[in-house]
């Protein structure tokens, strides 16, 4: 099993691996690229987003700046927008459905690392420094028509229904279902939205 197919199964995986660091300085390339490209340049900007993304609906918009691991992760519906400032952690796959509206400063993650110090870090080289922290991920899926307010955090393994809003500055931590305003932290549903 190659530290890739460890990463996304959910499995401890080794992101010093050389083909992972490849594709992460590839996506940090693309990025910066994109980052830097002319406004109003759509063409440039959707010949970025074919090569960086895994994949990607009708009419995606994203505002710079825009910030990814791996970005070939992550994968979005039709008639998408993402505001300025969202990072999105893609060690696993992040899965946006169709008419989603994310505001600015949303960050999605999909990696996490051990509590323990002695598991996250392992045993110093000889040198005293330690390799890369231990990592492990979890999918993090958001529904059709969901909009998620500015500043919000997604941790890994949520599932966020359909027509679902989060409210502005939340940190969701476990899944929100569908037709539902949900906010807070730890964020929680407040009342339906049918």
């Amino acid at each position: 099993m190659t530290e890739r197919e460890k990463m996304l199964a959910g499995l401890p995986y080794d992101c010093a691996d050389a083909q992972l660091l490849a594709r992460w300085h590839r996506a940090k390339d693309l990025v910066r690229d994109y980052n830097r490209t002319d406004s109003a340049d759509a063409q440039e900007k959707e010949k970025i987003l074919q090569e960086l993304l895994g994949g990607k609906g009708k009419n995606l918009w994203i505002t710079p700046p825009f910030f990814v691991d791996y970005g070939d992760n992550i994968y979005f519906g039709n008639n998408c927008e993402v505001n300025m400032n969202c990072t999105f952690l893609d060690d696993n796959e992040i899965r946006i459905g169709d008419n989603a509206l994310i505001a600015p400063n949303v960050q999605i993650y999909t990696a996490f690392h051990p509590t323990r110090a002695a598991e996250r870090l392992g045993s110093p080289k000889a040198d005293g420094t330690f390799e890369f922290c231990i990592t492990q991920t979890a999918p993090v899926t958001i529904g059709d028509h969901v909009w998620i307010g500015g500043g919000a955090i997604i941790l890994p393994g949520v599932t966020i229904g359909n027509n679902v809003v989060i409210g502005a500055g939340s940190v969701v931590t476990k899944d929100i279902p569908d037709n539902t305003v949900a906010y807070g932290n730890p964020c929680r549903v407040v009342r339906e939205n049918r």
